[in-house]
């Protein structure tokens, strides 16, 4: 006779249900919300159907549409519907993989005949997703062999290569041996993991966005299939809150506005992924660099400057050609060997490291870079400045004792955060990423060493983070550092990392206070990422409407007529003279005219002048997004301006 079954609940009440119950059965038990809106049941950390057994003795969480993993559940769930609806509606179409992702989900299909998506079609397609919601079919979970797996496929060569283990799909194939489908009716059925929700009814608040080409496998030389990108929340509310954060982002699009105010392009005669940088960027980008110098000289570093490219003898001592040569460049024969562009600059701060003997007194010894590297992306991954194929780093290398190590983090953090407040961004999220127990190098008491110390540098500033277990690279911990912009997007900008790996390859030591050799420990560290996409991030954050410091034309003056032109340009050098970046806009047309043309370029301020300001040295002032400001003194304006250029405020209005 079977027993009962007792489960731990998350705030530790034990729950006792009748033999074999599932999780619908523990919602149930638990009524109102849980009843009504449980997605899935989380039993010692396994998601499970609501229909599954749930284990004696399990701690169980029932997880509901709003929360980050219901939201997972509902794009995963909404991504099959689609496949259900388009092989409905495409007689012979197959299809491969369907995950969820940030903010939605989506579907890759082959269609026969040459046929491809429109516009059109996705409404369509969005019709028939909306009956099969209505009809609240059951999502049926079962456990097959693999014959009859590939019965069930065998129309479907994607889904045959996945059972293979010739190609990956997070959401699909073979689990601990285990090939599991899901049927929402008799004519659909999908290979997949799991877990769903109960049935499509639990569905709904979706939209289709886009169609995109998507090679299969990420391949470029295999079949281009078709993905459909849509977008799933767990209330209308949240699905229009998105859409409307969706058309800020496009008005925001850092490649409309780049070429809009005429800061930078990417010429086809370039190739992808590779960007030129016209005056008024360039004018930017300076001021980006000139004062992360000025930081970085202020902050005890030294700089150091390195090749753009290397033998192929320095990517085999630091790894790089057997974790990271599909990242790489193919390689140039020259007569004196096989030449690679680098991908990154730690190698080559490890050669200046380990030039000649070091010393205790010397540490930490800090090291930074402007320095440009060049990774081959796929084609299907170039996004404007934020996947680009040749970039700039601001790039730094601390080579640290280990009793050093604690204070150096907490510096750091103090540095990068400090930084980032000076380009507008108040709001951050940390995340700790620990030791892979299977996958690392080092010893482990140098990484609970490292581990503690960002642990203690994070504690030290009272900041809230996320641990996030096993996700380090092999070779050592370290801490992310996300922003978050104007419209709520997160950013993924700063890192600090540990690092026993490169100075072990590099054989790096220093000679301590007791006069042994010793192996110092290497943060890497990337404040901005890389120029050219914190850069994107910027003007996405202001839309293009930089601050005042940032903004490449910071005064515009405009004459009411043409006999005012000469005042203005006399105004112009004034304001040059005090370090600002002016210019004057003769009167050739009509006022207004102009000052739409000088709105358009979102500048800080417009002066106009006319009688009574030649007169008495007063200026017309509009600042961007303000009201109109008459008979303002010159000398007044000045001081404004110069004070919001010190201290790098925000300025005028960035709405």
């Amino acid at each position: 006779m079977s027993s009962d079954v007792t489960i731990v609940l998350p705030d530790g009440t034990e729950r006792v249900l009748s033999p074999h119950a599932t999780g619908a059965d523990l919602a149930e038990q638990l009524g109102g919300r849980a009843a009504k809106d449980a997605l899935i049941a989380v039993a010692d950390g396994t998601q499970l159907d609501l229909n599954q057994p749930l284990p004696d003795g399990s701690n169980v969480t029932l997880v509901f549409p709003a929360s980050d993993e219901g939201l997972e559940v509902l794009r995963h769930s909404t991504a099959h519907v689609l496949a259900q609806a388009v092989l409905d509606l495409y007689p012979g179409a197959t299809f491969s993989i369907g995950p969820p992702i940030e903010d939605g989900f989506y579907y890759d299909f082959d269609l026969p005949d040459g046929q491809t998506f429109s516009d059109e079609d996705l409404e369509r397609i969005s019709s028939k997703m909306k009956e099969i919601v209505g009809r609240k079919q059951p999502f049926i979970r079962s456990e097959v062999e693999r014959e009859e797996a590939n019965r069930l496929f065998a129309d479907h060569p994607y889904k045959l290569e996945i059972l293979d283990g010739e190609a990956d799909d997070p959401t699909s194939g073979p689990n601990d041996g285990v090939i599991t489908t899901y049927r929402n009716t008799d004519a659909f059925v999908d290979l997949c993991r799991g877990p769903h929700v109960p049935d499509t009814g639990y569905l709904g608040h979706f939209e289709l966005m886009r169609v995109a080409g998507a090679y299969w496998r990420g391949d470029e030389n295999r079949q281009m299939l078709q993905r459909i990108y849509g977008t799933a929340w767990a209330s209308k509310k949240d699905l229009k809150a998105h859409l409307v954060r969706l058309e800020e982002a496009a008005k925001r699009d850092h490649r409309k506005l780049a070429a809009d105010l005429d800061l930078l392009s990417f010429p086809s005669e370039l190739g992808g992924g590779l960007a030129v940088w016209h005056p008024k960027g360039a004018i930017i980008r300076k001021l980006m660099e000139d004062y992360s110098r000025q930081r970085h000289e202020e902050g005890g570093y030294e700089f150091v400057y390195t090749p753009h490219l290397a033998n192929e003898r320095l990517f085999q001592t630091s790894g790089h050609l057997d974790f990271y040569a599909d990242g790489m460049y193919p390689p140039m024969e020259m007569d004196n060997g096989t030449y690679y562009p680098k991908p990154m600059n730690c190698p080559m701060h490890c050669l200046i490291f380990g030039h000649g003997q070091r010393s205790y007194k010397e540490l930490p010894l800090r090291l930074f870079e402007l320095g440009t590297v060049y990774r081959y992306e796929r084609s299907g991954t170039l996004h404007g400045l934020m996947r680009i194929r040749g970039f700039t780093q601001d790039d730094s290398h601390l080579y640290v004792a280990p009793e050093q190590l604690a204070d150096e983090i907490a510096s750091l953090l103090d540095f990068v955060l400090s930084v980032l407040r000076a380009f507008g961004f108040d709001e951050f999220t940390f995340n700790l990423s620990t030791k892979d127990p299977e996958k690392y190098v080092g010893a482990d008491d140098i990484w609970d060493q490292a581990t503690a110390a960002l642990k203690e540098a994070l504690d030290r500033h009272g900041l809230e983070y996320a641990v996030k277990e096993g996700d380090a690279a092999f070779y050592g911990p370290k801490i992310d550092i996300d922003v978050r912009d104007a419209i709520g997007r997160s950013w993924q900008l700063s890192t600090i990392q540990c690092d026993f790996n490169l100075p072990e390859r590099f054989d790096l030591q220093y000679v301590g206070a007791d006069g042994e050799r010793h192996q110092p420990i290497m943060l890497h560290r990337a404040l901005f990422g890389s120029i050219e996409r914190f850069f994107g991030v910027l003007i996405e954050h202001y839309g293009g409407a930089f601050p005042t410091w940032l903004s490449p034309v910071q005064v515009q003056v405009l004459g009411v007529r043409a006999d005012h032109d000469s005042f203005a340009a006399e105004l112009v050098t004034r304001l040059q003279a005090e370090g600002l970046r002016a210019e004057m806009v003769e009167a050739d047309e009509p006022l207004g005219a102009r000052i739409r043309k000088a709105k358009l370029q979102k500048l800080p301020y417009v002066l106009v002048v006319g009688d009574s300001d030649v007169e008495n040295e007063t200026a017309g002032v509009n600042p961007r997004g303000g009201e109109v400001e008459r008979d303002i003194p010159i000398s007044d304006f000045l001081e404004r301006i110069s004070s919001e250029v010190k201290e790098k405020a925000a300025g005028p209005s960035i709405s």
